[in-house]
């Protein structure tokens, strides 16, 4: 990534974009988040309505960096960033797989994320994070949503 948040050429047919987003974007930022949780996590929130209000609301008043990855000019992926911490990484379910997630998170890393918070029941984000060098840290915490899943720490 170069200086102004342009993902470099990955090579061939590479056509992503990594940018910094902004509060603009909220809506945006919201209907990757939604739809990537709605795919990802029915077996832990079950039958629990989205919080469409609260994380809309996140994202409108969200004080760290925000980075999208767009393709064909569609933001398919978002980083939220508050320091060391990654507070949310989200990619449409249409692009798990297709190297998105690790433009996205290579980004994140080169500004300095080295802490995050996931599901303790998200096999797929955890394997995800383990395979990019994260460790779990022994911390814990129980998420504000209903039913109150529980979180586990990672650190780089």
């Amino acid at each position: 990534m170069d200086g102004d948040l342009r993902l470099r050429n990955g090579g061939e047919g590479q056509q992503g974009l990594i940018r910094e987003s902004g509060r603009s974007e909220a809506e945006n930022h919201f209907r990757v988040q939604r739809a990537a949780s709605l795919a990802a996590l029915g077996h832990i929130y079950g039958d629990e309505p989205y919080p469409d209000d609260a994380v809309l609301q996140r994202w409108k008043t969200f004080p760290g960096t925000v980075l999208v990855s767009e393709r064909d000019d569609e933001i398919v992926g978002v980083a939220g960033i508050e320091g060391e911490w990654l507070h949310g990484f989200y990619v449409l379910p249409g692009w798990w797989g297709t190297g998105v997630a690790d433009e996205l998170h290579e980004a994140a890393v080169e500004l300095g994320v080295t802490r995050l918070w996931c599901l303790e029941e998200n096999g797929r984000a955890r394997g995800f994070y383990e395979k990019h060098g994260w460790q779990l840290n022994g911390e814990t915490r129980v998420v504000e949503y209903p039913p109150h899943p529980l979180d586990v720490g990672y650190s780089r």
